[in-house]
Parts: C-alpha cells; sequence; structure tokens
C-alpha cells in the first residue's frame, strides 16, 4: 500500500524542514519527502493549506486497562489518540494489576496487539504495587519491554527508596519519570492552596507540596548520576528549580499538560469536578510561568495526562470526587489555541514539544520524517474551529476541562505505522 500527501506545509524540527512539500509512504515507512512527486499511489490525500508533521507521542496517558476498563480500554483511549493526532502513548503504570512484574506487562502486551489503534509504549512501576515500600525489579521491567519507570499518582516518599531506584534505572538504561508530589504537605487538599480554597471552603494544595519534592527528586537523580523526567509541572518555583538543575549539568527534562498553560483555579468557582485534576489548576501567576517556560525552552515536552474517569466519579460532591481529566483528544487542539494563535510558539516549536522532545526524553526512533523511518504522521487543518462535547469524544469517560469550547485546530487525518487510523 501507498500514501501520498500532497503539498502540505510540512513541518519536521528534527531535519529542521518547514515548507510545502509531498511525502510518500510506502507499505509502513516514509520513501520520499520531495516537491512533487510524480507516482501512482493507492491513496493521495491533498494537504494544500494544512500542516503536516510527525504524528504526536504523548508520554503520559492513563489507559486503565487492565483492571478498570469501566473507565477506559486500549481500545477507546487508542481511538481517543488516533482523533487528537497522537500516533504513540506511553500508558501509566497504575492499573489493576499494576505494572510491577513481567507477568503484569506480558498480559498488556497480549491486550495492546489485539486492540490498539496507535502505537503503545508501557511505562513500569518504581515500587511494588506502587505502595512505595519495596522496589520493583526494574532490570527484570526493562526486559520484559517497560520503557520507562514511574509510580505515577503517588510520589517515593523514602529518599533512600527513591536514590536506589535512581541507581538501579540508570544500570539497567531505562528513564525514571517523577510524580513529585509531598503527600505530607499536600494532605487531604482539592484545589490549590490560595484565595479560592478559602473563597470555597475547600482544602489547598500548596505549590510547595511539588516543588520541594521536584527539588529532593532532582537532588537524588544527581546523587546517582542518573536522567529524571519530572512529570505534570504546574507552578512557577517547579520551573526554576528545573532551569537551576539544568545549568547545573543535571540530566533532567519535563513535562506540562494543556490544562496547566490554559487555564487557571478560577475555574473552580462552579465547583466543577472536570476542573479537578492533580496537580490542581494553579494562580495565575503559575499559568504565566508555564507559558513561558514552554516559550523560552524550560519546559520540553506537552503531555495530556489523560486520566479517564466514570460519571459516577466525577458528578458527586467535589471533595469526594476523583482527580484528573481526559485529553488525548484535545491536546493538539489547546496547545494550537493558547500557543500558536497567541503566537507564543511557532508550528516548529509546538512539534518539538508534542513530538520530537518526548521522542528524544523517551530514546525511541520517533518523531521526525526523515526517508526510512516508519510514517507516523498527522495532517492538520491549522485554522479549522470545532466545540468539544461529550458526544463527541471517543474516550469511553467524558471527563473533560474544555467540554463547551471551541477550540482551533482539527486533525484530517492521522497515520501509524503507515496506515490511515484516523480521517476527519
Amino acid at each position: 500500500m501507498s500514501i501520498l500527501i500532497k503539498g502540505g506545509r510540512v513541518i519536521d524540527p528534527a531535519n529542521k524542514i518547514d515548507a510545502v512539500l509531498d511525502i510518500l509512504i510506502e507499505d509502513d515507512k516514509i520513501s520520499g519527502v520531495a516537491k512533487n512527486i510524480k507516482t501512482h499511489a493507492h491513496t493521495i490525500i491533498d494537504a494544500a493549506g494544512k500542516i503536516v508533521s510527525p504524528g504526536i507521542i504523548d508520554m503520559h496517558v492513563h489507559l486503565r486497562q487492565p483492571g478498570r476498563e469501566d473507565k477506559e480500554t486500549v481500545a477507546t483511549a487508542t481511538a481517543a489518540a488516533a482523533k487528537g493526532g497522537v500516533t504513540t502513548v506511553l500508558a501509566m503504570p497504575n492499573t489493576n494489576p499494576a505494572m510491577d512484574c513481567a507477568e503484569s506487562i506480558a498480559l498488556l502486551k497480549g491486550i495492546i496487539s489485539k486492540s490498539a489503534k496507535v502505537n503503545v509504549l508501557i511505562c513500569g512501576t518504581i515500587t511494588k504495587g506502587r505502595q512505595g515500600k519495596e522496589l520493583s525489579d526494574i532490570a527484570a521491567l526493562k526486559k520484559s519491554g517497560a520503557i520507562a519507570i514511574s509510580d505515577d499518582g503517588s510520589s517515593v516518599d523514602s529518599d533512600e527508596l527513591m536514590l536506589e531506584a535512581f541507581k538501579k534505572a540508570k544500570q539497567s538504561g531505562i528513564l525514571t519519570i517523577c510524580h513529585s508530589e509531598d503527600k505530607k504537605l499536600s494532605g487531604k487538599g482539592v484545589i490549590n492552596l490560595g484565595f479560592n480554597s478559602t473563597r470555597l471552603g475547600l482544602r489547598g494544595i500548596s505549590n510547595e507540596s511539588e516543588y520541594k519534592r521536584i527539588a529532593r527528586d532532582i537532588e537524588l537523580a544527581e546523587k546517582a548520576q542518573a536522567p529524571v523526567h519530572i512529570a505534570h509541572v504546574s507552578c512557577q518555583e517547579s520551573v526554576e528549580i528545573i532551569v537551576k538543575a539544568r545549568k547545573k549539568g543535571i540530566k533532567v527534562t519535563c513535562e506540562t499538560a494543556p490544562h496547566y498553560f490554559s487555564l487557571t483555579d478560577d475555574e473552580l468557582l462552579g465547583y466543577d469536578t472536570n476542573m479537578k485534576m492533580n496537580p490542581p489548576l494553579r494562580s495565575k501567576s503559575d499559568l504565566a510561568a508555564i507559558r513561558e517556560g514552554l516559550k523560552d525552552g524550560a519546559i520540553d515536552a506537552i503531555a495530556s495526562d489523560h486520566a479517564p474517569h466514570t460519571e459516577n466519579e466525577k458528578d458527586i460532591e467535589f471533595e469526594r470526587a476523583e482527580f484528573g481529566v481526559v485529553g488525548l483528544e484535545t491536546e493538539l487542539a489547546v496547545s494550537v489555541t493558547e500557543l500558536i494563535s497567541s503566537k507564543l510558539l511557532d508550528w516548529g516549536k509546538l512539534i518539538e514539544k508534542l513530538s520530537l522532545n518526548p521522542a528524544r526524553i523517551l530514546g525511541i526512533d520517533k518523531g521526525t520524517l526523515s526517508e526510512g523511518k516508519i510514517a507516523d504522521i498527522v495532517v492538520i487543518s491549522p485554522e479549522e474551529e470545532w466545540q468539544v462535547t461529550k458526544d463527541g469524544l471517543l474516550s469511553k469517560s467524558k471527563n473533560c476541562a474544555f467540554l463547551g469550547r471551541t477550540l482551533k485546530g482539527a486533525v484530517d487525518y492521522t497515520i501509524c505505522n503507515g496506515k490511515i487510523v484516523y480521517k476527519r
């Protein structure tokens, strides 16, 4: 099978390409990127006026399978991913059973091989059962096919255990991803600590609970001389700590999520539980710092932190509702609406954050449109506006922070492994 994408604005930061070109896909690979490719392809896509880029690599996704198929499955999540232009996801390990041993990873791999519409990579746990008490066999996880480790949803409280984890991760050549949260400081908080938490009578989560733990995680990674990736950065102090660490030569990378550069805790004044996530939506000054961090390169990547929950877990009293929002279908459009339209980032820089940098951080051979590479490509109508509705979401759960909003940037085609997996 061959696909010819004609006359699109091809943006490939890895090869410093931003030009109107054709792309030829033969079987599962890119076989040509040039002007006016003349060939008889099985499928021709007219991409005039559209952006053609490497597929999005979302390094922070909760698939919920195995264990909570009522919230999401590999099939529904990867269908949602394809609709959002995402061709590779990293599955977080907080499933049931948790991804803490070779058997669990084999179970998930079996599900992926049967039902995934896009590439699914697996993240193993740092500790057994994500309990923070005993290290997983990190070498065995790597051997089973895990490409990173994390206790996402929890932070490892013990400094000794976390240091040992970094050392073992370095020995195994696997990346450690940290959910940096000191539960002694965040406690039973449900929204950002500040004027709005007082006004609403809800317990607050301080910036300190995030940035103090980030400082600790980076310090331990430095001791072990291991790389560390910080998940879902949400506040100003966190960005400052990461920048300082980089200046010292520490191997630290980080991501933020679209809700942290587009929404503040003012959204919570109506007690909307679709605005409840962890870390929480922060203040206007934090949002400005996250946007600045994206602009100046302090923040490497954008990831959805896609966290599906059923309606009966969300549509209840605010304090009892689960933390988390779905985001696979909206991350690109929110990024276009907030970052491209405001000229905070250009298209090349945005594609770096969504595709090239995640590939580099994870050490995978993706995120480019080089000839000979596997064809993971997205075709985007950059000015197309669309409204986020529950009915329009392919994710099994509908707990989206952007419901009712009009966003700019629509995916026309998603091509994964040389096959069209989504067409608008």
